[in-house]
C-alpha cells in the first residue's frame, strides 16, 4: 500500500533528492545532509545535520529516523537517537542527530545519504491499571535470562 506525505523542500535543499528508497523491496528511504559546507565530525562528537525538509506525518503514524547500516559498520557514524520518532503534529525542519563513534574523523558531505526514514503506524493507549498482572513463563527475567547463544 502506497501512503501519500505531504512534504516541503526548503530552499536550502532545492537541490537535493527527496528521500527515496534505494531497492524496491527497502524499507527505508535514504536521507541526505542539506549543509553548506563540509562539516567534520571528530571522533566522539555529535552534530545535528539539517535536510532541509518538513513533513506533515499522518495521525496515526511516524516518521523513524534511522541509521544507515553502512556508515555505522565503516565509520561509526550513526543516528544517535535511533530511532528517532517525527510526529504526526510536528512542522519545523527535519534534522538528524548524527553521532561519531568511529576513531576517525568523518566528513559530513552536502547531498550526503545520512540516515533512513521509516514510514510507521502506532497506536495511542489507554492505561488499564489493574492489581496484578497474568503470569507467564518468562515471568520478571529480563537482561540476558533466557540465555546467551553460542
Amino acid at each position: 500500500m502506497d501512503l501519500s506525505i505531504d512534504i516541503v523542500r526548503m530552499p536550502h535543499a532545492a537541490d537535493l533528492p527527496l528521500p527515496e528508497y534505494a531497492t524496491a523491496g527497502a524499507a527505508g528511504m535514504d536521507a541526505h545532509a542539506a549543509v553548506d559546507a563540509n562539516v567534520t565530525m571528530a571522533p566522539g562528537s555529535i552534530v545535528l545535520v539539517p535536510t532541509g525538509l518538513q513533513v506533515a506525518i499522518p495521525a496515526g503514524f511516524e516518521l523513524q529516523v534511522r541509521s544507515r547500516s553502512g556508515l555505522a559498520a565503516k565509520h561509526g557514524v550513526f543516528a544517535l537517537n535511533a530511532p528517532g520518532t517525527i510526529d504526526s503534529d510536528y512542522r519545523g525542519e527535519v534534522k538528524i542527530i548524527l553521532a561519531n563513534m568511529g576513531s576517525e574523523p568523518f566528513v559530513i558531505e552536502r547531498g550526503m545519504r545520512i540516515a533512513q526514514f521509516v514510514v510507521a503506524r502506532h497506536e495511542h493507549v489507554i492505561w488499564n491499571v489493574v492489581a496484578a498482572l497474568d503470569t507467564t513463563a518468562r515471568g520478571e527475567g529480563g537482561f540476558g535470562s533466557t540465555g546467551v547463544h553460542p
